[in-house]
């Protein structure tokens, strides 16, 4: 090869080296920039959730470790007020009869012993007939038997004899009692029976009486019925005391128990809280409403409350101890609860969390957060204003 040509091509050499630097460089560049354009990408994403809160709005914020307390889960369900059944009497006719005359209307206040209807009864007659020949026999059977002591002892009539006589005294004393028993069941009273037995004067009226003192709240009775025992004509409750009754679905019952206390709303008092503790909790679950019975008494002198009115009862469960935060710490983000939680000083990333419903200006934490981590615990409104206002002229 001639040298002038090997010259030529030493020459040539240099640039094509510094060519393919060149190009190589280039291509280096493109690719370190597309890997830090996605660098830079995700590092927006993430600092999108990052604030970092001026000097100028520390004043209106606070900073505080989420904490645990002891809290009582409030369960709601719906009831109605009721009779105490133990002041409920239901009364009805003592004999057979017809009603000649009702006294008492419902809605009245009646005093125990008051009459509430009169019954005119054949079977109440005969009973006090049948008292008067048992005592007339019995009067009868004691004269005999004196007189047969008398002759025994003058030696008139043998043993035999004044033991007879004695022993129809004593049958005719029971037959008395007996028909004296009877008329007690009827309802008549000892004053009645003694001044029947003294006077002979039979009444077939018999009185429908008040057991006890309260209002008459069931009548079931009209004029010229036919009534039995068995009948009932009148309902009488004492209503200075009232149960609340609620149904407890079986899947909560767990949280109630004889003893807790319960708060009682009323819609027709305006909702105004009444307050009771739990005195009966079913111990048998309802199979077609899957639910329990539960009950408390309130006071009720004032008479408001009434028998069916409708009711809310908020029973108060055993305290458990909960992770809570105060609600001033909550911000809606995309439908979603979220807090601050502090990165570092001044630095504050808004992390999403599970909280139940507010209670007495706190809420439960169900999942995102633990005790002892620092969140803002006031002015968190502030500072998701300003980390959405740096979003935005940041063009995110």
């Amino acid at each position: 090869m001639h040298p002038d040509m090997k010259n030529t091509m030493t020459l040539k050499h240099p640039k094509l080296h510094t060519l393919s630097a060149v190009i190589l460089c280039s291509v280096l560049a493109l690719s370190a920039c597309k890997k830090a354009t996605v660098q830079e990408t995700a590092q927006a994403e993430n600092d999108a959730m990052l604030v970092l809160v001026p000097e100028s709005l520390r004043e209106q914020i606070q900073v505080a470790e989420v904490t645990s307390q002891e809290l009582s889960d409030t369960l709601r369900v719906a009831g109605q007020i009721d009779f105490d059944e133990q002041a409920l009497t239901r009364i009805g006719a003592s004999v057979t009869g017809r009603v000649t005359q009702i006294q008492a209307t419902l809605g009245q206040v009646v005093n125990k012993g008051d009459t509430l209807a009169l019954i005119n009864s054949s079977e109440l007659s005969g009973s006090q007939l049948a008292y008067l020949k048992a005592r007339s026999e019995k009067e009868l059977h004691r004269r005999n038997m004196d007189r047969a002591k008398t002759l025994f002892e003058a030696d008139v009539i043998s043993a035999a004899e004044m033991n007879r006589r004695e022993s129809e005294y004593e049958i005719a004393a029971a037959e008395t009692r007996a028909a004296q028993d009877q008329l007690r069941v009827l309802g008549v009273s000892a004053k009645s029976i003694e001044r029947l037995g003294a006077t002979g004067t039979i009444d077939s009226v018999a009185g429908v009486v008040a057991t006890i003192k309260g209002v008459v709240v069931e009548r079931k009775i009209a004029a010229g019925q036919v009534v039995q025992p068995s009948d009932v004509l009148f309902a009488v409750a004492d209503l200075s005391r009232v149960w609340a009754v609620a149904q407890v679905p079986e899947q909560q019952i767990s949280q109630v128990k004889v003893g807790q206390a319960v708060s009682i709303e009323v819609p027709a008092l305006e909702n105004e809280k009444l307050v009771g503790k739990l005195i009966y909790v079913g111990q048998t679950v309802n199979p077609e409403t899957r639910t329990v019975l539960v009950r408390t008494e309130l006071d009720n002198k004032g008479g408001r409350l009434k028998p069916s009115m409708l009711a809310s009862m908020l029973i108060q469960s055993s305290p458990v101890k909960r992770v809570v935060v105060p609600v001033t710490s909550v911000v809606r983000q995309d439908d979603t609860d979220h807090v601050f939680v502090e990165q570092a000083e001044n630095s504050f990333k808004l992390t999403p969390v599970k909280l139940a419903a507010e209670q007495n200006g706190q809420r439960v934490v169900l999942e995102g957060l633990k005790p002892g981590m620092r969140i803002v615990s006031e002015g968190a409104f502030h500072v998701n204003n300003h980390r959405n206002l740096a979003e935005m002229e940041n063009g995110g």
